[in-house]
């Protein structure tokens, strides 16, 4: 058991020589008297008071496990703190502080002490005085500081250590200003100024008592007075110098004709040139006017001039705007042109199939729309418009457009067909046709009506300079603009198959969107019932012709761009019939065939393109073939994917698994095996170059050989064996070897392993930033805790003292009512004996 406090403390006592035997008074006397023996005694009483308290210092709170010898001894027992100074530190700074400022808050008034040097303690009580006596004079009414000519015989203003004296020799500077007055009448100081120039009176005004008095002091109003003179003659003097300006400019002007019609060469210097008649002097003084207007007026009457002139200025208006030429370019060009635009349109496309999205600067109107059917690099051939929309050519003895019409945006017109609802009539049409032109080019469909109005492929009469074409006889050449499926098959209800598409035209024709502001609406809504009308016709019995349907989707291709947004989200209302159902009609088949043909198939991702690759695959990866109709509905969905993926050749891995069903079939005819057998040479053609060709066609070769189709059988065998010859086993990336990495040690003199060596300056200057900012954080925090600490003390205290002062106060008065209480019960008792005693 370790010993006790008391023993330990008088063991220490003993061994600093403190305490022990008894010492004689002259011992006792001598130790006094030595300072260092008193200084020793009181470090060794110091020391071991504190080493008695272990919560005086602030050691390691893990200390180290071993014993380490060092020269610095002063490491050897560091000590890291002192607790309870530091708080007592603390504490004391927090009264002096923070106290004062929470007795003060939320307490309004007091006096401000305010008084000149009251709260500085640099000046004594005899500068305090004279500041204040100095402010109580300068506050006094009718004394200002600036003031000179009162503070006269006060204050001197001097100059380079010399007085400054103003003398009246030297107050002639208003002389000039106010010589000009409007009423005539002089200063007095002008006219002691005249006297004094003179010579008048000299000795006698130096003698009389005009020197004696000052000189009076001029009033507001007089004041005010020389101002305004002063203004007017400066006003008057700026009008004359204006005004010789003006003659000045006149005579220059007189001279002028003279001076351009010698630069001109029509001044004729000889003296022997004969006069020329007065008829033409007048157009010779107005130099700048027209020569043959000149002439014009020179030679007829002003009546008749002003007609004549009217009339050219008629002309004038109605004279076409002349249009800056461009020079014709050579075929060089053209096809490096063409070329270029190819480039660029390809490259657009490859990006929307990656998914990279394009900038707006990048966006430039498309010569074509349908970028993925552009195979044919030569832009000197000409193609089919059928092969442009991705659909088959005409057969012959089949509808195909009028001679001379290129696109469905070209028509031809006959009598009275543009609509008297339309703002487009023909009396309307003027001279004046570039400024209408100007006006509906806003339109993204400009060249369409540029083109029914203002142009013409024969001279032949018509509407407009619109030939006249041979148009059946019982066609009307105007209709109303049906905005719904119903109305539209209201308008198609007695027109031929054969008249349908010349119908279309017309109702496009007469509501185009720049001829009134309401037609943009209109035709979008027609359009939107096209794509209707193309479902329903073909989900008829029996279907509408090929060439019909192709037709309707030429003019929805042609009016998808200048209404995208309506069309699309048409196409969309379908493919969400066709995923409720998973049933799909042949107005669905048209429907998917008509969003490959107008939108483009590459894209990584497409509004409408999407959503209906997604359906076709849905339909393929669950659905089996049951029947023939499943066999050619899946014979023509393939076709239509092989369609989509023509360009961005991605894998479709349910087309493969319905085609491999269909070959299995029972239900399958030679007719659909050859279309199946077709789509999957075309699959092929379309994946030889992906690694994974081999496992993907392998398991057609059995199907094609029960079916005996040796033809489509040699060409896969074909590319199967081209795709082993091309296949290599796996391996790494060839590079040159990387010698192994090698630096030179770096040693540190002085090595502490609790120190961090980081090369990188910048690193490290951070983490000490950080550091000294977590530090910091922390210590404010700390702080902030003490203070709230402090704070929360203080209130307790002071509720103490209230309650104990509330408490004392209750007592004294308990004591005090007690004590009256007692008093009156006592007096009570007293009389109540003394009436006894008295009966």
């Amino acid at each position: 058991m370790p010993p006790s406090q008391l023993k330990r403390l008088k063991a220490s006592l003993r061994e600093q020589g403190i305490t022990g035997p008894q010492k004689s008074k002259k011992q006792k006397k001598s130790q006094n008297k030595n300072a260092d023996h008193r200084a020793q005694q009181a470090a060794a009483l110091t020391s071991i008071r504190e080493s008695f308290n272990p919560f005086e210092f602030k050691a390691l709170s893990r200390p180290k496990k071993f014993e380490y010898t060092t020269n610095r001894p002063q490491d050897a027992k560091k000590v890291l703190g002192r607790p309870g100074v530091t708080k007592s530190l603390g504490e004391e700074t927090r009264r002096k502080t923070l106290l004062p400022e929470m007795n003060r808050r939320n307490k309004v008034g007091g006096i401000l002490d305010r008084r000149i040097g009251e709260n500085d303690p640099s000046m004594s009580l005899d500068d305090k005085m004279m500041a204040r006596f100095e402010r109580e004079q300068q506050m006094k009414k009718g004394i200002n500081v600036f003031d000179l000519e009162e503070a006269e015989d006060e204050i001197e203003l001097t100059h380079a250590g010399q007085s400054i004296k103003f003398d009246e020799a030297a107050e002639d500077y208003d002389a000039a200003s106010i010589a000009g007055s409007s009423d005539g009448e002089e200063s007095g100081f002008l006219q002691r100024k005249r006297r004094r120039d003179d010579g008048e009176g000299g000795e006698e005004e130096n003698d009389g008592p005009e020197e004696e008095q000052p000189e009076r002091k001029k009033s507001k109003a007089e004041v005010m007075k020389e101002v305004m003179a002063k203004s007017k003659l400066h006003k008057y003097e700026r009008q004359q110098l204006k005004e010789d300006d003006d003659d000045l400019r006149d005579e220059l002007d007189k001279e002028l004709p003279d001076i351009l019609a010698a630069l001109r060469g029509h001044f004729n210097k000889a003296p022997v040139a004969p006069e020329p008649p007065k008829e033409a002097e007048t157009p010779k003084t107005d130099f700048g006017i027209n020569p043959d207007r000149a002439a014009l007026l020179a030679g007829l009457d002003r009546d008749v001039a002003d007609k004549e002139y009217d009339k050219r200025m008629r002309q004038m208006m109605f004279d076409q705007r002349s249009k800056p030429t461009e020079r014709t370019k050579t075929e060089e060009e053209k096809v490096l042109e063409e070329a270029k635009l190819l480039k660029e349109l390809e490259e657009k496309r490859l990006r929307r199939m990656k998914g990279e999205l394009e900038s707006d600067e990048e966006e430039e109107p498309q010569r074509k729309d349908d970028d993925e059917e552009i195979e044919d690099e030569d832009v000197e051939s000409v193609r089919d418009d059928a092969d442009e929309f991705g659909l088959s050519k005409k057969a012959p003895g089949q509808w195909t457009r009028p001679e001379g019409i290129d696109d469905e945006d070209d028509f031809l017109l006959e009598d009275d067909l543009i609509a008297s609802d339309s703002e487009a009539d023909i009396s309307e049409v003027s001279e004046d046709e570039s400024e209408e032109d100007e006006t509906m080019a806003v339109d993204a469909d400009d060249e369409f009506l540029k083109d029914v109005v203002t142009h013409s492929r024969n001279p032949a009469k018509g509407v407009n300079g619109v030939p006249i074409g041979s148009a059946p006889t019982k066609l009307a050449y105007t209709y109303s603009c049906p905005r719904t499926h119903e109305e539209l098959l209201e308008v198609f209800k007695n027109v031929p198959i054969a008249n349908i598409p010349t119908v279309v035209q017309r109702i496009r024709a007469l509501y185009h969107a720049g001829l009134h502001e309401e037609n943009k609406e209109k035709l979008a809504d027609f359009a939107c019932a096209l794509v209707d009308h193309i479902s329903y016709i073909a989900n008829q019995t029996p279907a509408a012709p090929l060439t019909l349907i192709e037709t309707f989707i030429r003019h929805i291709h042609s009016m998808s761009r200048s209404y995208p947004v309506q069309i699309a989200t048409r196409f969309r209302h379908q493919l969400k019939q066709l995923q409720a159902s998973n049933d799909p009609t042949p107005g669905d088949l048209t429907i998917l065939t008509a969003i490959g043909t107008i939108y483009p198939t590459s894209d990584h991702f497409h509004q409408v393109v999407t959503p209906a690759i997604t359906l076709m695959a849905r339909w393929l990866g669950l659905t089996s073939p049951a029947s023939t109709k499943d066999i050619a509905t899946g014979a023509y969905i393939g076709t239509l994917c092989i369609q989509y993926q023509k360009l961005s050749k991605r894998y479709i891995p349910e087309l493969i698994r319905y085609t491999s069903l269909c070959l299995k079939s029972q239900h399958i005819t030679p007719a659909l095996l050859t279309t199946h057998t077709k789509n999957i040479l075309a699959l092929a053609d379309l994946w030889t170059g992906t690694p994974a060709f081999i496992e993907i066609f392998t398991p057609f070769l059995a199907p094609l050989t029960t079916h005996s189709q040796t033809a489509a059988l040699q060409r896969l065998q074909i590319l199967l064996n081209t795709a082993h010859l091309q296949r290599r086993p796996q391996e790494l990336h060839h590079h040159r070897p990387l010698p192994i990495k090698t630096s030179i040690p770096k040693f540190e003199e002085g090595f502490d392993p609790n120190k961090h060596y980081d090369p990188d300056k910048e690193r490290t200057e951070s983490s000490k930033l950080h550091k000294e900012y977590k530090r910091e954080r922390k210590g404010a925090m700390r702080e902030l805790r003490k203070d709230a600490n402090f704070i929360a003390r203080e209130k307790l205290k002071e509720k103490k003292e209230r309650d104990r002062k509330y408490e004392e106060k209750y007592k004294r008065l308990v004591a005090e009512i007690q004590g009256e209480e007692g008093r009156e019960k006592n007096e009570y008792e007293r009389e109540k004996r003394k009436r006894k005693g008295g009966r």
